[in-house]
């Protein structure tokens, strides 16, 4: 089966693998009359080397978040192999021990290690690929960006080629004001300036040296900005009225329209761009700084709703 589907069925593929050696794993610890279950041993073995260890400390060692951790614990406890007392010098924290019955089992398990290493070994030096310095460089890459993340980029990627940006034309003003009320009247309230750019955005940007880009995602117009010429000593253009359909989030397209506005900046002759939002819009601020904006303080506001401001040099 895996030879049809691929590298895609990685996941599956370490799983069927995985249940595979826990099947065996279970066999050998009753071959050696061993009460342990293989999903208690990386707990049994940190306390086989330190006696006692607090419920952060093992969770931290052996990289299982805390309830998984207090989960086996209480296991173990219902076993009879560990029990907990609380901290000598520290009534918050609770210490976990081997009872005598875990030491027993630790002294008894040493024959078992020895075994099982050595049948390790004769696995690996039997494959053309070392699986354990694989799984380490598996791990590492991992650690780096999950596999979540690769494959959220991956779909940008492919997502992007049907991104398109395009000049706004008069056809576009009820896309314009309609993208732009449905974010700002979700959080915030219509004020005076927002009337003014969206009722009449010829006359307000457009007229003024401004510029509107389009989005469209195979053809549907799914985002929209407009770049609005400043009179300001220090600041060339305004990036205003950003917005992208909800139903377009997580393609990428907030970055590809703003990288596209400050090219038009600079290719205008613009030096530094400026913007306006509010902190509570937590993934516009994101975006914004992966764009390169700084916060910048001192500008008078025409929004009451604005609480940051930022600029880029373009």
């Amino acid at each position: 089966m895996f030879e049809k589907i691929g590298k895609v069925a990685l996941g599956s593929r370490m799983r069927i693998l995985s249940d595979r050696i826990m099947d065996d794993a279970q066999r050998i610890y009753d071959l050696y009359e061993n009460e342990l279950k293989p999903k208690w041993f990386p707990v049994f073995y940190v306390l086989t080397n330190s006696n006692t260890c607090s419920i952060m400390a093992i969770a931290e060692e052996i990289g299982q978040t805390h309830p998984a951790i207090i989960k086996t614990v209480r296991e173990m406890q219902k076993a009879g192999i560990v029990y907990d007392a609380k901290d000598e010098q520290d009534g918050r924290k609770t210490n976990i021990f081997l009872t005598e019955k875990g030491k027993r089992m630790a002294e008894q398990m040493k024959e078992q290690f020895l075994d099982v290493e050595q049948a390790v070994e004769v696995v690996l030096a039997n494959t053309q690929h070392n699986i354990w310095k694989a799984m380490d460089e598996l791990d590492y890459w991992l650690d780096q960006r999950s596999m979540y993340q690769r494959v959220r980029d991956e779909k940008k990627k492919r997502e992007a080629q049907y991104v398109a940006i395009i000049p706004y034309e008069e056809k576009h003003a009820l896309d314009f004001k309609r993208l732009n009320e449905e974010w700002i009247r979700k959080y915030f309230v219509m004020e005076a300036a927002d009337y003014a750019a969206l009722d009449h955005p010829d006359e307000y940007i457009l007229q003024k040296g401004g510029h509107i880009l389009v989005a469209t995602y195979k053809d549907e117009v799914v985002g929209i900005c407009a770049l609005i010429k400043m009179d300001h000593p220090e600041y060339d253009y305004e990036l205003a009225k950003m917005a992208v359909s909800p139903k377009a989030h997580g393609k990428g397209i907030g970055y590809i329209l703003g990288k596209a506005v400050l090219e038009k900046a600079k290719a205008l002759g613009g030096k530094k761009v400026y913007l306006e939002s509010n902190t509570i819009l937590v993934p516009a601020i994101s975006l914004y700084r992966k764009l390169g904006f700084e916060k910048v303080v001192g500008n008078p506001s025409p929004y009451e709703r604005s609480n940051i401001q930022m600029v880029v040099e373009v």
